[in-house]
C-alpha cells in the first residue's frame, strides 16, 4: 500500500495489487479536499476475491447468495482507503453500486449499508445500478465512492 504525490497535485493511493499496474489505475485520487474512489470489490489484501459466488456451467453466477458479504468486504476496503487520506466514510458524498442482481442488492444493500455508515440513515448521494458484468466472473458488487474533507 503506497501513497504517490504527482507534480499536479494530485495524491494516489494503492491496494498494492497487481491489476492496478496490469490495467494501469490507482485505487483513490485525492486532489483539493476532493476523493475520488476507483471501484471497490470483495478483495483480501493480496487482491483475492473475497465470498466469491459460485458459477454456472457458463461460467456465470449461479446464485447471489454472497452479495451482502461481498458488500460488507468491499466498504471495508473503501474505508481502508479512504483512511490513506485521513478520511472515513462520513466523508463519503456518493457513492455508486455497480450489481449483477438489482432485486438481491435492494434486499440486502440496506442493512449492510447502515451497518457501514454506522447510522440508520447514511448522509451520501447512493446510486444503484444493475449492470450485465464486473471485472471478475466470481464478483457481484463493485462500489465506486468520491468524499469530500472539510476546508483545512
Amino acid at each position: 500500500m503506497t501513497n504517490a504525490t504527482a507534480a499536479n497535485g494530485k495524491e494516489a493511493a494503492y491496494h498494492g495489487f497487481p491489476a492496478e499496474d496490469d490495467y494501469g489505475y490507482a485505487q483513490a485520487i485525492k486532489i483539493g479536499n476532493t476523493i475520488h474512489v476507483s471501484g471497490q470489490l470483495s478483495q483480501d489484501d493480496k487482491g483475492n476475491m473475497i465470498a466469491p459466488a459460485a458459477l454456472d456451467e457458463s461460467g456465470k453466477p449461479a446464485d447471489f447468495s454472497t452479495m451482502a458479504e461481498q458488500m460488507r468486504v468491499t466498504y471495508a476496503n473503501a474505508a481502508k482507503i479512504l483512511a490513506r487520506f485521513g478520511a472515513t466514510l462520513d466523508h463519503v458524498v456518493e457513492e455508486t453500486l455497480y450489481v449483477l442482481d438489482v432485486d438481491t442488492a435492494f434486499t440486502v444493500a440496506g442493512k449492510v449499508r447502515k451497518e457501514a455508515y454506522a447510522t440508520a440513515r447514511p448522509r451520501c448521494a447512493s446510486n444503484l445500478i444493475g449492470v450485465a458484468r464486473l471485472a471478475f466472473p466470481e464478483q457481484l458488487v463493485e462500489i465506486v465512492f468520491k468524499a469530500v474533507l472539510p476546508p483545512a
